[in-house]
């Protein structure tokens, strides 16, 4: 991206999928353990994603990962894959994540950032 555009505030967009013990029960036992960590890893990544001023929204999948799509700012939106690559929540164990369809947008599709069931 060019400096004008970074300069003339681009906006980013990128899908997400994180891989690892994201869903896992994180030592506790049964569903609940499970949702309860999965709930932590959604909750965790919707705080950092408000707290770097970008909208999107996460969801768990049925194979185990979590996953979502981060618009804003370039910048932010470089900052929030930093942290679902290297971070995560404190139970959460990433193993990796997988960016796709990364591309310089006009406009925002959401207003905010939230969880999606």
């Amino acid at each position: 991206m060019s400096a004008l555009a970074k300069a003339s505030g681009a906006l980013k967009s990128v899908d997400y999928e994180v891989f690892g013990r994201v869903q896992g029960n994180g030592g506790l036992r049964g569903a609940c353990g499970r949702e309860a960590a999965a709930a932590r890893m959604r909750g965790y990544t919707e705080q950092e994603a408000k707290k770097l001023g970008v909208v999107g929204w996460v969801k768990n999948t049925s194979q185990g990962t979590v996953t979502g799509q981060v618009q804003g700012p370039e910048e932010k939106v470089n900052e929030m894959k930093s942290w679902l690559s290297k971070v995560g929540s404190p139970s959460s164990r990433i193993d990796k994540t997988n960016f796709s369809n990364e591309k310089e947008i006009s406009k925002l599709d959401f207003s905010d950032f939230n969880t999606r069931y």
